[in-house]
């Protein structure tokens, strides 16, 4: 061959091959640095292993990145994997909470000296009485002994007021950060309900810097002269005050409470019923400071900038400066800043005309998050902010350009008659018939406001298009997380949402606005004030309106993990169809609708054991709830805990612990539930049970005169339960199980007000196992049952949680169990179990379960023997 030959067909070779990364890096690179923080947390390995792996990585991916190849992008996604991965092990290893009081968390009494770092939260407990909430940082505590020893520990501490001795004025005045305080208090450990699926309270407030909880008398604090904290802290605080009382002056308390939450962060005047509103339409987003809020703001801020006619650039940095201080002035925290961060990354790269900016902008966000921490990953807040930022960035955004957003080109250079020829064809017909409709209407109005009518008509169509098509795939991509972390269908979230969210927009930039402006002079912030009302209204109607339908109250279990892959997987093939052809895209974003059914109408199974009696007693604290699983898969929940005495509590136990315990199984609806007795510790969570798991029946035996009850029986019968009174003598079967009712007669009188001795004491037996549940029945009532039935079982609930009161010799030996199980609080102020109680069960030969030491403990009665389970050792 000769040379001129050989450079011929050199010339018409086929080109080498080059490699194009992906065009988002950024999103890759967030991602790879994602699956190695969660590699990191769950699969140890000695710091050193990680980061040997890692600079490997990074030297060969300096290598052939060079050269431009496949290789070296691939290597470089696996460095960023194994950093993740040593970042949250040495991050996990180097604890920054100071935990040097805990040691006297022992409700010993203290003298304590420490100063404000979270200004208190006043709120009206029961009977008269107020608290005041804070957290402070010791600086030095004196044990009785005399002992003086200086620590620096973060303290949750609860200021209340005693009203038989003192008003409630004594606290109306809140302490601030950096206020310092001497007082005497009993300090106690934060404690999680050890159940699975139980929030983790102790992980909370450790983020939070908290390694205690203390409470103290009104009188037995004094306040001490001087500041101490950080003067930038301290400004914050101080914003952040007369931001909400600004609210306050400018709107009546119900509506102030609202937009406290909604504009500042500000949850202290907001009850749980509103809070339940907004849930169970799917809008509680609004409710809490959010991307959305920041979004709103920015976009309200640079398009006012921008009509101002100020250059892009400068504008950008002044919305940007403005999230920013509106973040430091909400003190939410790691939220609206992922959200400032996100929006102000975006501005940047917006200015910079990158192609797919939003995508970018979101991984250059997430990983910048998550390398300042990594535990973000884990938080439910940085998942759904994440994920619905992608879900319009890389589903919906792509799929608009190509149909609302072409559209609205129609619209453009109205009077161009060339103009029509640049576009589509389905554009240009679009354009011919608006344009035939306005030549028509301008018969009877005139040709200029017959344009600016069809104009003005087909833009907003295209707008509320846009707004429901968003609204859409933004809660079919959320189902998943929805049903995982709040176990809720948002059923009606999307007609609350196509109404809540433009009023939103109207009432975010309203109310800054008003605010602002109110600092100058009240009368000039009179008009946004009353847009923000409007527009507030607006949302508190819809959300009363759509989350009252029974339908919005879909409550469902924690979703299976084969359910969990295929909602992802539709959630992947919705993205990547986005960009493709129109059947491609469709087929993407049916396999999204169908997962979003899946999740949200078809329950999960249930995890139990067939053919055997299953017995658990739920750690709800200083309080009884009993889940038995009958051996043909019947469910019957005795009790749901609840707070001890009048005084309430925030917390909701049917709600915050038992329903969750129920979800982790798997459980979606109960065959029955059954009160043993009316004490707020037996029957205080009962109606959210009723609600969330709505069971065909509700057995009761005495009703002595009770408030709460009497709300018990009425939830039931709005939800159409049956109610069941069960007496002395029944004896019947549920799915394979028999229940003989031992206690009360239908003759025993109920007394003026609930006690021990009316509770419902049941013997259930499945072949020759069983379990007696007594309820709080104390001797009287024990010692008939022993004298009258003479019940064995193998299995003993033990009564009154272990109190002396309870747990007879006779009943001991009658009975005869092999197990016992106590329910009962950690460190609670009644020193139960007593030890006598301890003593006498020790001598009979019977091992103890606690739910106080042992958490959630399940006993699995096959019909031989009982196999006793702890769900979550220590």
């Amino acid at each position: 061959m000769t040379a001129k030959s050989m450079a011929s067909a050199n010339s018409t070779s086929p080109p080498s091959f080059r490699f194009k990364p992906p065009r988002q890096p950024m999103l890759w690179a967030a991602g790879a640095y994602s699956a190695g923080i969660a590699a990191g947390a769950h699969f140890w390995r000695p710091a050193l292993w990680w980061m040997v792996a890692a600079a490997v990585f990074v030297a060969a991916a300096t290598y052939f990145t060079r050269r431009r190849s496949q290789a070296g992008w691939t290597i470089a996604l696996t460095s960023l994997f194994f950093i993740g991965a040593l970042q949250i092990q040495l991050r996990n290893a180097s604890t920054s909470l100071d935990t040097s009081i805990q040691p006297f968390a022992d409700h010993r009494e203290l003298q304590m000296t420490a100063h404000v770092t979270r200004d208190g939260r006043i709120q009206p407990g029961a009977l008269g009485e107020v608290r005041q909430t804070l957290d402070v940082e010791t600086e030095e505590i004196q044990t009785a002994a005399g002992d003086v020893l200086p620590l620096h520990s973060g303290v949750r501490l609860s200021i209340y007021t005693q009203p038989s001795r003192e008003p409630p004025a004594a606290i109306t005045e809140p302490f601030h950060y950096g206020d310092r305080l001497r007082f005497s208090t009993k300090l106690k450990l934060p404690r999680n309900f050890r159940n699975p699926g139980a929030f983790d309270y102790q992980g909370y407030l450790f983020d939070h810097g908290i390694a205690a909880l203390g409470s103290a008398k009104s009188d037995a604090v004094e306040h001490l002269a001087g500041f101490s904290g950080n003067r930038l802290d301290a400004w914050r605080s101080r914003l952040h005050r007369a931001a909400v009382a600004k609210v306050h002056e400018l709107w009546p308390a119900p509506d102030a409470a609202l937009l406290d939450a909604m504009l500042i962060g500000e949850e202290a005047f907001i009850d749980r019923d509103a809070r339940v509103d907004f849930q169970r339409s799917g809008t509680y987003h609004v409710l809490v400071v959010s991307g959305m809020n920041v979004s709103i703001l920015a976009f309200a801020v640079f398009w006012t900038f921008r009509r101002l006619r100020l250059p892009e650039i400068p504008a950008t940095l002044l919305t940007v400066i403005l999230c920013i201080v509106y973040a430091f002035v909400t003190e939410v925290g790691a939220p609206v800043w992922r959200a400032t961060l996100m929006c102000a990354v975006y501005l940047g790269t917006r200015l910079l005309y990158r192609d797919r900016a939003m995508v970018n902008a979101l991984g250059t966000a997430a990983l910048v998050v998550l390398v300042f921490d990594p535990r973000q990953l884990f938080t439910a807040s940085f998942q759904m902010t994440f994920l619905c930022v992608l879900i319009v960035a890389a589903i919906a955004v792509p799929l608009l350009q190509r149909s609302s957003q072409l559209h609205k080109h129609a619209l453009k250079n109205w009077d161009s008659a060339s103009y029509a020829a640049q576009l589509p064809p389905k554009v240009a017909q679009l354009r011919v018939d608006l344009q035939f409709i306005t030549s028509r209407l301008a018969l009877f109005v005139g040709e200029k406001p017959a344009q600016f009518l069809v104009r003005r008509i087909a833009a907003f169509s295209l707008d509320a298009w846009e707004l429901l098509f968003v609204s859409v795939v933004m809660q079919l991509g959320l189902a998943l997380p929805m049903a995982y972390y709040f176990h809720r269908a948002t059923t009606m979230a999307l007609p609350a949402n196509f109404i809540v969210v433009p009023l939103m927009q109207l009432l975010m930039p309203a109310a800054v606005a008003a605010i602002g402006l109110s600092f100058v002079a009240f009368w000039i912030a009179k008009i946004p004030v009353a847009l923000t009302t409007l527009a507030l209204h607006g949302i508190t109607g819809t959300v009363h309106g759509l989350g009252g339908m029974r339908l919005a109250d879909l409550r469902v279990a924690m979703p299976s993990l084969v359910m969990i892959v295929l909602c992802s997987c539709a959630l992947i093939a919705a993205i990547w169809t986005a960009r493709h052809r129109a059947r491609f895209a469709t087929a993407g974003i049916a396999a999204l609708l169908l997962s979003a059914i899946a999740v949200s109408f078809f329950p999960s199974t249930p995890q139990v054991r067939p053919g055997t009696l299953e017995v658990t007693s739920i750690d709800v604290g200083e309080g009884d709830s009993i889940l038995l699983v009958t051996p043909q898969g019947r469910t019957l929940l005795i009790d749901a805990g609840g707070p001890i005495g009048p005084g309430g509590s925030q917390l909701d136990f049917g709600e915050d612990v038992v329903s969750t315990y129920l979800w982790a199984r798997g459980i979606s609806r109960l065959d029955a539930v059954a009160i043993t007795h009316a004490h707020s510790d037996h029957i205080g969570g009962m109606p959210s049970i009723l609600k969330n798991f709505r069971p065909a029946e509700l057995w009761l035996s005495l009703l002595p005169p009770s408030e709460a009850l009497d709300h018990v029986m009425n939830t039931a019968q709005s939800l159409g339960v049956r109610i069941i009174h069960h007496w002395q003598g029944d004896d019947f079967n549920l799915g394979g199980a028999r229940i003989q009712v031992l206690f009360p007669p239908r003759d025993w009188l109920a007394g003026s007000r609930p006690q021990n001795n009316d509770s419902l004491v049941l013997r259930v037996t499945y072949e020759d196992t069983s379990v007696l549940l007594e309820g709080d029945a104390e001797k009287q009532v024990e010692r008939r049952i022993a004298e009258r039935s003479h019940p064995s079982a193998n299995l003993l609930k033990v009564g009154h949680h272990g109190s002396a009161n309870a747990t007879t010799t006779e009943l001991v030996d009658s009975a005869k169990p092999q197990f016992a199980v106590i329910s009962v609080g950690t460190g609670n102020p009644f020193g139960l179990p007593r030890i006598e109680t301890l003593d006498r069960l020790a001598k009979a030969g019977v091992r103890v379960y606690r739910t106080d030491l042992d958490g959630a403990t399940t006993f699995y009665l096959d019909g031989q023997t009982v196999t006793p389970s702890v769900a979550l050792p220590e």
